[in-house]
Protein backbone atom coordinates (compact mmCIF):
# COMPACT_ATOMS: atom_id res chain seq x y z
CA UNK A 1 0.00 0.00 0.00
CA UNK A 2 1.67 3.79 -1.13
CA UNK A 3 1.42 6.41 1.22
CA UNK A 4 -1.59 7.90 -1.51
CA UNK A 5 -3.56 4.76 -0.86
CA UNK A 6 -3.44 5.01 3.11
CA UNK A 7 -4.13 8.44 2.51
CA UNK A 8 -7.51 7.90 0.55
CA UNK A 9 -8.37 5.49 2.99
CA UNK A 10 -8.29 7.84 5.83
CA UNK A 11 -9.90 10.92 3.85
CA UNK A 12 -12.87 8.59 3.15
CA UNK A 13 -13.41 7.78 6.67
CA UNK A 14 -12.64 11.42 8.09
CA UNK A 15 -14.96 12.96 5.87
CA UNK A 16 -18.57 11.20 6.78
CA UNK A 17 -20.50 13.64 4.52
CA UNK A 18 -19.07 13.19 1.36
CA UNK A 19 -19.30 9.34 2.23
CA UNK A 20 -23.04 9.92 2.66
CA UNK A 21 -23.85 11.42 -0.30
CA UNK A 22 -21.37 8.57 -2.44
CA UNK A 23 -18.38 10.23 -3.37
CA UNK A 24 -15.95 7.15 -3.95
CA UNK A 25 -12.00 8.82 -4.19
CA UNK A 26 -10.54 7.24 -6.77
CA UNK A 27 -6.84 8.38 -6.96
CA UNK A 28 -4.76 10.70 -5.41
CA UNK A 29 -1.33 11.77 -6.33
CA UNK A 30 0.87 14.64 -5.01
CA UNK A 31 -1.32 17.84 -5.62
CA UNK A 32 -4.14 15.64 -7.66
CA UNK A 33 -7.09 13.59 -7.20
CA UNK A 34 -9.79 11.62 -8.85
CA UNK A 35 -13.53 11.06 -7.42
CA UNK A 36 -16.66 9.52 -8.61
CA UNK A 37 -20.36 10.10 -8.03
CA UNK A 38 -23.00 7.72 -9.26
CA UNK A 39 -26.52 9.11 -9.60
CA UNK A 40 -29.26 8.00 -8.14
CA UNK A 41 -32.72 9.31 -6.17
CA UNK A 42 -31.06 10.73 -3.78
CA UNK A 43 -28.41 12.81 -5.80
CA UNK A 44 -30.66 13.95 -8.82
CA UNK A 45 -32.70 16.95 -8.81
CA UNK A 46 -36.32 17.49 -10.10
CA UNK A 47 -35.56 17.27 -13.67
CA UNK A 48 -33.82 13.80 -12.82
CA UNK A 49 -30.35 15.53 -13.49
CA UNK A 50 -27.15 15.33 -10.66
CA UNK A 51 -28.26 17.83 -7.94
CA UNK A 52 -25.84 20.90 -8.09
CA UNK A 53 -25.42 20.58 -4.12
CA UNK A 54 -23.80 16.63 -5.14
CA UNK A 55 -22.17 18.23 -7.72
CA UNK A 56 -20.58 20.71 -5.29
CA UNK A 57 -19.66 17.72 -2.63
CA UNK A 58 -17.95 16.11 -5.63
CA UNK A 59 -15.82 18.77 -6.68
CA UNK A 60 -14.99 19.86 -3.07
CA UNK A 61 -14.05 16.27 -2.14
CA UNK A 62 -11.88 16.09 -4.85
CA UNK A 63 -10.48 19.25 -3.94
CA UNK A 64 -9.85 18.28 -0.50
CA UNK A 65 -8.14 15.04 -1.55
CA UNK A 66 -5.93 16.61 -4.17
CA UNK A 67 -4.83 19.54 -1.51
CA UNK A 68 -4.00 16.24 1.13
CA UNK A 69 -2.00 14.80 -1.68
CA UNK A 70 0.26 17.48 -2.19
CA UNK A 71 1.40 18.03 1.72
CA UNK A 72 1.17 14.51 2.56
CA UNK A 73 4.45 14.15 4.02
CA UNK A 74 3.30 17.49 6.59
CA UNK A 75 -0.28 16.98 6.81
CA UNK A 76 -0.73 15.56 10.20
CA UNK A 77 1.19 19.23 11.08
CA UNK A 78 -1.48 21.35 9.20
CA UNK A 79 -4.83 22.79 9.61
CA UNK A 80 -6.32 22.74 6.07
CA UNK A 81 -10.12 25.09 5.38
CA UNK A 82 -11.52 25.35 2.61
CA UNK A 83 -11.29 29.23 2.59
CA UNK A 84 -13.93 29.38 -0.61
CA UNK A 85 -15.02 28.25 -3.68
CA UNK A 86 -17.00 28.98 -7.42
CA UNK A 87 -18.72 26.76 -9.13
CA UNK A 88 -19.75 26.82 -13.05
CA UNK A 89 -22.72 24.30 -14.12
CA UNK A 90 -22.00 23.54 -17.72
CA UNK A 91 -24.79 21.20 -18.81
CA UNK A 92 -26.52 19.09 -17.07
CA UNK A 93 -24.89 16.17 -15.42
CA UNK A 94 -26.31 12.46 -15.97
CA UNK A 95 -25.00 9.25 -14.72
CA UNK A 96 -21.74 8.61 -13.44
CA UNK A 97 -19.76 11.94 -12.59
CA UNK A 98 -15.92 11.78 -12.58
CA UNK A 99 -14.09 15.02 -10.79
CA UNK A 100 -10.59 15.55 -11.66
CA UNK A 101 -9.11 18.09 -9.25
CA UNK A 102 -5.47 19.44 -9.39
CA UNK A 103 -3.41 22.12 -7.24
CA UNK A 104 -2.86 25.05 -8.51
CA UNK A 105 0.78 26.15 -7.63
CA UNK A 106 4.29 24.64 -7.47
CA UNK A 107 4.58 22.09 -4.45
CA UNK A 108 8.20 24.20 -3.87
CA UNK A 109 6.66 27.40 -3.97
CA UNK A 110 3.97 26.42 -1.55
CA UNK A 111 6.00 24.90 1.03
CA UNK A 112 8.60 27.81 0.96
CA UNK A 113 5.73 29.97 1.91
CA UNK A 114 4.23 27.80 4.32
CA UNK A 115 7.46 27.63 6.19
CA UNK A 116 8.15 31.62 5.79
CA UNK A 117 4.38 32.79 6.97
CA UNK A 118 3.42 29.42 8.33
CA UNK A 119 0.44 29.65 5.93
CA UNK A 120 -0.22 29.41 2.37
CA UNK A 121 -3.46 30.03 0.22
CA UNK A 122 -3.95 28.96 -3.53
CA UNK A 123 -6.32 27.35 -5.48
CA UNK A 124 -7.47 23.48 -6.54
CA UNK A 125 -9.27 23.69 -10.33
CA UNK A 126 -11.90 20.71 -10.39
CA UNK A 127 -13.39 19.75 -13.78
CA UNK A 128 -16.20 16.83 -14.04
CA UNK A 129 -17.21 14.90 -16.97
CA UNK A 130 -19.89 12.58 -17.13
CA UNK A 131 -19.35 9.25 -18.73
CA UNK A 132 -19.18 10.18 -22.29
CA UNK A 133 -16.22 12.45 -21.22
CA UNK A 134 -18.22 15.29 -21.93
CA UNK A 135 -17.84 18.56 -19.43
CA UNK A 136 -20.65 19.34 -17.09
CA UNK A 137 -19.22 21.59 -14.34
CA UNK A 138 -16.39 23.53 -13.74
CA UNK A 139 -15.14 24.63 -9.77
CA UNK A 140 -11.89 26.12 -7.93
CA UNK A 141 -11.79 25.80 -4.11
CA UNK A 142 -9.31 28.16 -2.62
CA UNK A 143 -7.29 26.20 0.13
CA UNK A 144 -6.22 27.86 3.43
CA UNK A 145 -2.94 25.70 5.19
CA UNK A 146 -1.98 26.72 8.25
CA UNK A 147 0.85 25.04 10.57
CA UNK A 148 -0.56 23.88 13.80
CA UNK A 149 2.15 24.98 15.33
CA UNK A 150 1.42 28.48 13.83
CA UNK A 151 -2.33 28.28 15.04
CA UNK A 152 -1.49 27.71 18.42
Amino acid sequence: MTPFDALKAQLSAIVPFASHVGVTLAEIGAGTATATLEQSHNTSNHIATMHAGALFTLAEAASGAAMAGMFLERLAALRPVAASSTIAYVRPAKGTITAHAAVDGDKVALFAALDGEGKVRFPVTITMEDSAGREVAQMSVDWHVSSLAQAA
